[in-house]
């Protein structure tokens, strides 16, 4: 079921129109872990000329939700917390993962880190998140 259900939350992911609109790929899905890439243009850039940090945030949830519902069990963000340590880069490829640490039958918490990954691997973002499981079956 896993594959399947893995499988699935990447298609979802790939049909979903603010995914789309922001240029994500979903790279991986397994238990507990998700990786997303996003190529930086010049759409997402803020007043100043630099990538958006809502771009850059984005990019941690989407992986956030794959990641915290790869068990089968509807979750929901209840906080991020996000870190901005540099600005990407202009034509960055950035890659979000997201890994889980701890869960309960109720909750569980992620690590995050977004990097560009056509250079030196450099750090652009770190986050903790908190998710809460429904207890409710993901179906589609």
């Amino acid at each position: 079921m896993s594959q399947t259900l893995h499988r699935q939350l990447k298609e979802k992911s790939d049909e979903e129109a603010f995914s789309r609109f922001l240029g994500f790929e979903v790279v991986e899905v397994t238990n507990g872990l998700a990786r997303v890439r996003m190529r930086v243009g010049s759409q997402h850039a803020n007043i100043f000329g630099g990538t958006h940090g809502g771009v850059v945030f984005s990019l941690i949830d989407e992986a956030f939700q794959l990641a915290s519902n790869s068990h089968g069990t509807l979750a929901v963000a209840l906080n991020v917390s996000i870190t901005y340590v540099a600005a990407p880069s202009s034509d960055a490829l950035l890659e979000a993962k997201v890994e889980e640490v701890h869960q309960t039958r109720r909750t569980a918490s992620y690590y995050c880190d977004v990097r560009e990954i056509n250079g030196d691997k450099r750090l652009i973002a770190t986050a903790n998140a908190l998710a809460y499981r429904t207890g409710k079956e993901i179906g589609w």
